[in-house]
């Protein structure tokens, strides 16, 4: 057999891919959906990727992604995600000093991926999103928000 792979979509951006759909009728919630790393999320832990961490960015993003979706913002975002940082800080978790990991949210506006601005969050989803992870996260204590355009910094930390 003498059989060639064709893919009609791979040199066309998520846009471009996504108009298509939309004339193929296809489900909006699946072109709706953020682009996502390759790598996966191994690629949005920066150092050792090792299982601790891994279970680290999993519940951190799975807490972000859904609150995004809660709160009606999902669909505003082009792209989002969360980043573990390979930095340890001091923080107090009921009467204990803790030293845990910090995560950096991530979320940009775009219409091809080429060029990205940060999502500009109401303070209360702010605070809702970091008490959740500081909360029900262990081994996170500290989250911060990335306001960095594209360019100069990438959508991607790596």
């Amino acid at each position: 057999m003498n059989l060639k792979v064709i893919e009609p979509l791979k040199m066309l951006f998520k846009d471009e891919v996504r108009k298509i759909g939309t004339s193929l009728k296809m489900p909006q919630e699946i072109l709706s959906r953020h682009p996502f790393p390759g790598p996966g999320l191994g690629i949005r832990i920066l150092g050792e990727v090792d299982y601790e961490s891994i279970g680290l960015i999993q519940e951190a993003d799975k807490i972000y992604i859904d609150a995004l979706k809660k709160w009606n913002l999902y669909n505003k975002i082009w792209q989002a995600g969360s980043i573990l940082l390979p930095v340890k800080s001091v923080g107090v978790m009921g009467d204990e000093r803790t030293y845990e990991r910090c995560v950096a949210l991530r979320a940009v506006v775009s219409t091809d991926g080429m060029t990205a601005d940060w999502y500009e969050f109401p303070n209360d989803f702010l605070k809702e999103v970091s008490n959740n992870i500081i909360n029900k996260v262990k081994g996170i204590n500290r989250v911060v928000y990335d306001i960095s355009s594209k360019p100069p910094a990438t959508i991607e930390w790596e």
